[in-house]
């Protein structure tokens, strides 16, 4: 297997966690769909669950008081 056939999967999640990330959105519905999509690619179906619950934490902790 060549190195580039290796290093392909990691350059498409890489790439993946990239555009999530810097969707993070204005709204909760936006930041705990790209808490969800980052969470997904690094850690599956657990980590789409625990990137949404980020999401929704940080947009209450933005909230002003």
């Amino acid at each position: 297997m060549s190195a580039a056939r290796r290093l392909l999967p990691a350059t498409l999640a890489l790439a993946a966690l990239s555009l999530g990330l810097g969707a993070c959105g204005h709204n909760m519905e936006q930041r705990a769909a790209s808490g969800a999509i980052a969470g997904a690619v690094v850690a599956g179906p657990v980590g789409a669950v625990v990137g949404a619950g980020v999401g929704a934490v940080v947009n209450e902790a933005d909230k002003p008081n």
